[in-house]
């Protein structure tokens, strides 16, 4: 019972806690993220990143390291106290959205993998940037696109390839390869994996950041951009992309109007822009993180004995 008991309330605080905070993203977002007009693309794809995450770790760390340890060192074992009806729902709940969260990622992988290897059959090997391999493939559509998580490739139609200057490939592989540095796909799947109603707007607005940012990264003069800019307007005039899966990140995709926003960003790339956007390093971000964690941490570690009293205060009522 004592173990039943510290479940339920480990699973009704964790669904209390990302439900309150999830309802308050999917209302305040765009509040919230107008500070990123300021930042670089890069810096606000991350931010926008991180904001759609937060519900779900700040709910796990809260339950893993207040609800917990509290239970386990307040909550006396031998006792007949049961399980109460608020409590026994809201652990339903927090299994449900668990299971929801788990068949989400499963679908959208497994969707994704059956789609890449009906493009990849008959594949060869092109080339390779930076240990990414970069497969010809005979289908005309996608175009262009990084795939995998694990195992990351880049596809490349030969019809894009024959369509395209040296220049312009190259400054489209560079966009892809960005892609793949950053680990897009496998932020998509952690996104399908924290599935709220509402979020659709954050996590498109996140998507067109992603590619923005993967514009940037891929020039480092004006001549590159000019490049990238001329393979977006060829790829986009080809034959029209079929549906692509959810992890997938092709160079040309979405409404024509979000390509054209990216080739006028181009157009007007200066070098000054991209001297910005390449003073931002992860190395530089990781230092930020690190340093906040490291506050947080420290507040807590200063008053934790008096958090884990008032929080098994708080939750008492859970198993009542």
């Amino acid at each position: 019972m004592f173990a039943a008991r510290g479940i339920a309330v480990s699973l009704s605080v964790f669904v209390i806690v990302y439900g309150i905070l999830s309802l308050a993203l999917a209302c305040g977002w765009r509040r919230a993220s107008f500070g990123a007009q300021r930042l670089s693309v890069r810096r606000a794809a991350d931010m926008l990143f991180v904001l759609r995450m937060f519900p779900l770790i700040t709910a796990a760390l809260i339950t893993a390291g207040l609800t917990v340890p509290s239970f386990l060192l307040l909550e006396p074992r031998a006792t007949d106290e049961r399980v109460g009806a608020v409590s026994l729902a809201l652990s339903a709940c927090g299994l449900i959205l668990g299971l929801v969260g788990i068949m989400n990622a499963a679908i959208v992988s497994r969707r994704a993998s059956r789609v890449v290897a009906g493009w990849t059959r008959g594949a060869r090997p092109d080339r390779s940037l930076r240990s990414v391999p970069v497969l010809t493939i005979s289908p005309t559509s996608p175009a262009m696109s990084a795939t995998g998580i694990l195992r990351p490739k880049i596809l490349l139609s030969g019809a894009a390839e024959r369509r395209l200057t040296r220049r312009e490939l190259q400054a489209a592989l560079n966009h892809e390869l960005a892609h793949v540095r950053h680990a897009d796909n496998l932020k998509k799947l952690l996104m399908r994996f924290v599935g709220f109603p509402g979020m659709s707007g954050l996590e498109a607005t996140w998507l067109e950041a992603t590619e923005m940012a993967a514009d940037d990264a891929a020039v480092a003069t004006t001549y590159d951009a000019l490049d990238l800019a001329a393979a977006l307007i060829k790829l986009s005039q080809m034959v029209p992309e079929a549906a692509t899966p959810y992890l997938t990140a092709p160079l040309v995709h979405g409404r024509a109007s979000a390509v054209y926003t990216r080739v006028e960003r181009l157009l007007a790339w200066g070098e000054e822009r991209g001297a910005a956007t390449r003073k931002y390093s992860q190395l530089y971000s990781l230092s930020l993180g690190l340093a906040a964690i490291f506050a947080v941490v420290a507040m807590f570690a200063l008053n934790y004995s008096q958090l884990l009293a008032h929080v098994h205060v708080a939750t008492e009522w859970l198993v009542r």
